[in-house]
């Protein structure tokens, strides 16, 4: 063999063996590589591509480049293809989600040789435990920043000289320095300097076991002294010190007033009034002090050792349910009778705790016999009090010294029409109004100064009728509660005024007797002279002897008005049509209303029953009402006179007028003997309507508003 193809074997040799160096290296590098022709189909992987994309070589060898590319987001895959035309490199960081599901975190490269034919290189690093370890330590960063930031506790860290590296916001605020304070400061510059060899054992132990755990004394801002338990871990990071610090100030004191409660429940325990007993799960009495020898009428020592079930009825329910509740809940309070070994029976409240000393339970006992007994009685006399507070016929209200309303019975609802729960929503006040507060204040004074009062006020429902209460209020009824009787005098304020109208028409009556009779003669004779007079005297004065005649004729009127007032006249009474009667007086007037420009509207119901009454006494009634209403309308105006029936059995004649109304203190008045508005009027004909109408069984209401008219409603039975 020739030195020339002898050196040519030996370099394919070589070259095989770098070739198959390679191969391993290809195969053995821990980054998925996949080979690419420059068509974009696979024409090589390695064995980490296989275990990434978890398929076969020889399935991985049928991919395209787009099979690769379709488990990465779609603004990579829109990248990547001009990057590689361009650039003939391309580089992404970021998710990678397998056909499985399984979502990687890959460094994915893709570099386009063009010196060998255009093969494409791609090399898939999956470093998902890498960012996991990031994420762990990002998190663990961020708890731990937030444990230190958010902790009730104090925590600073320190390095090995002993300055102070941060400190958190607990700890700045318990010394009352700030943070930039705190850092220019060293571990011992804050320690009380007395205590500074504690300092030096805190080194020592740290530098020998990493950790170390005490008490120091720590020098607060203001210069008091606060001591603090800690807790000490070596090279928390960075080669740095943590110290945990925990204020136990608190817990000195604590345990200082927990030697002094031991010695203060002793002296209570000893000298206490109720009966305390410290007893077993058995029920046998551990313990007892003085008091309880008193309530359970056993000397001490014989008390102490004996059992606290032997003093009740163990079989009873309520016994039975106490020791129940006390077995499940831990604790008891409630009341037995116990029974005593000289017989004696007594109610004893008790409070209990299980297991409260040392795993023994403690009771309290007070004797409540006595208090039973006269909470029994207040009970009876509650009882007897909301029995008559609910039965009273008069309306009752309780309210406090704030005037808030705390109860009230139901005879008050009715009262004001309204229901108990409108009324306790509202305070005192807001029943009182305007026109009622001076005598509300007046009457609040003197329930100070006398412990009591009484008065009369006027009260609107919400349906604007108008009520006359009288009150009277109590003082301390209870202790810190007042009491109003309330009562609607409404009905009665109206009968003492119907009958001082009735004495006063009385004595008109009486008078009017007198009157009549002393002017009708001498009447007669005027009236008679005057026709003589007028016969025998030449001259023309007709116009005298007419106003003469007028008058006297009005006078006679009058004298006919006064007889009805002083004596009952015989009427005979007849079923009638009120709507005739009505038609017939409209007729009678239509011509004095035709001179005053005033037109009548008449409107009758049909079908209405007939009237039982004196057609010429009602006639004169309307007559009376509908001239009222023809003086006071004005010019062009008109009177609606209606005649229906609202109301079962009655028949009602409304006449409306169109004047100027009257206010609700004149509307009372009508109807009074020589009340009237006109200006030569004499009050006697509303007067003797109403008189007239009484006698039908009927009734006169009167509606008016000012500046509308006013309507009167004569009301008949049929």
């Amino acid at each position: 063999m020739s030195p020339q193809r002898e050196l040519t074997s030996e370099a394919e040799q070589k070259q095989r063996g770098e070739l198959q160096q390679l191969r391993a290296i290809f195969n053995d590098v821990l980054d998925a590589i996949v080979v690419f022709d420059e068509y974009f189909q696979v024409i090589n992987a390695n064995e980490s591509a296989c275990g990434l994309f978890e398929k076969t070589k020889d399935e991985l060898l049928t991919y395209q480049m787009k099979d690769f590319l379709m488990y990465f987001p779609y603004d990579m895959i829109e990248a990547y293809y001009p990057a590689l035309l361009e650039e003939s490199y391309f580089k992404y960081e970021g998710a990678m989600t397998l056909r499985s599901g399984m979502m990687k975190h890959v460094e994915f490269t893709s570099h386009k040789h063009s010196h060998m034919s255009g093969i494409i290189v791609c090399t898939f690093r999956d470093i998902t435990q890498h960012k996991m370890m990031e994420n762990e330590r990002f998190i663990s960063h961020h708890m731990f920043m937030d444990v230190f930031n958010e902790a009730v506790d104090g925590i600073v860290i320190f390095d090995r000289t002993g300055q102070l590296i941060d400190a958190n916001p607990s700890f700045c605020e318990r010394l009352n320095y700030t943070r930039a304070q705190l850092l220019t400061k060293t571990l011992e510059e804050l320690v009380e300097p007395t205590y500074h060899y504690k300092v030096k054992k805190l080194w020592r132990i740290l530098h020998q076991e990493g950790k170390t755990s005490g008490e120091l004394p720590i020098r607060l801002e203001n210069g008091d002294v606060t001591f603090f338990e800690f807790t000490t871990t070596a090279n928390i990071y960075s080669q740095y010190y943590m110290s945990i610090m925990r204020d136990v100030t608190e817990k000195r004191l604590m345990e200082q007033q927990l030697l002094r409660s031991e010695k203060n429940f002793r002296a209570i325990f000893e000298n206490a009034i109720e009966a305390i007993l410290i007893w077993g799960d058995d029920g046998e009495i551990l313990n007892a002090n003085l008091a309880s020898s008193r309530t359970f009428e056993l000397p001490l020592n014989k008390l102490i050792g004996s059992n606290l079930y032997t003093f009740i009825d163990t079989k009873s329910f309520s016994a039975l349910k106490v020791l129940q509740t006390f077995q499940t809940k831990g604790e008891i309070r409630n009341q037995l009778p116990f029974y005593m070994p000289n017989g004696e029976i007594k109610q004893l409240e008790f409070t209990g705790k299980k297991g409260i000393i040392e795993g023994d339970h403690l009771t309290i006992f007070r004797n409540i016999s006595e208090r039973t007994k006269i909470e029994q009685e207040l009970r009876n006399n509650e009882e007897k009090f909301r029995q008559i507070f609910n039965g009273s016929i008069d309306g009752l209200v309780l309210w406090d010294g704030k005037r808030n309303i705390i109860d009230v019975n139901s005879s008050l609802c009715d009262i004001l029409e309204l229901s108990k729960e409108e009324i306790c929503a509202h305070s005192m006040e807001d029943f009182i109004s305007s026109a009622n507060l001076d005598a509300v204040i007046e009457h609040k004074e003197t329930i100070e100064q006398k412990g009591e009062a009484e008065g009369e006020i006027t009260y609107v429902t919400g349906n604007e009728k108008v009520k006359n209460i009288e009150f009277s209020t109590k003082k301390d009824i209870l202790p810190g509660l007042y009491m109003t009787l309330l009562r609607d005098v409404t009905e009665r304020n109206q009968m003492q005024e119907q009958i001082r109208k009735s004495d006063t028409l009385q004595v008109v009556g009486q008078l009017a007797a007198g009157i009549a009779h002393e002017i009708r003669n001498p009447m007669t004779a005027l009236k008679g002279f005057v026709q003589l007079l007028e016969s025998s005297i030449q001259e023309d004065h007709s116009l005298y002897f007419d106003i003469i005649k007028s008058e006297l004729k009005r006078i006679e009127t009058i004298i006919t008005e006064f007889l009805v007032l002083a004596k009952p006249q015989a009427v005979k009474f007849e079923k009638k049509n009120l709507a005739a009667v009505v038609k017939e007086t409209i007729d009678l007037l239509n011509a004095q209303a035709l001179l005053e420009n005033i037109q009548f509207e008449l409107s009758v119901s049909p079908q209405l029953p007939m009237v039982y009454c004196e057609p010429n006494q009602i006639k004169q009634v309307l007559i009376n009402v509908i001239k009222n209403a023809i003086e006071v309308t004005s010019n062009g105006g008109r009177i609606f006179v209606e005649v229906y029936s609202t109301e079962p059995h009655y028949v009602t004649v409304s006449v409306r007028d169109q004047g100027d109304g009257m206010p609700e203190e004149r509307i009372k008045r009508l109807g009074e003997p020589f009340y009237t508005t006109k200006e030569k009027g004499t009050g006697l004909g509303l007067m003797v309507s109403y008189k007239i109408i009484e006698e039908h069984k009927g009734r006169i209401e009167v509606e008016s508003k000012i500046g509308e008219g006013t309507a009167f409603r004569v009301i008949l039975p049929a």
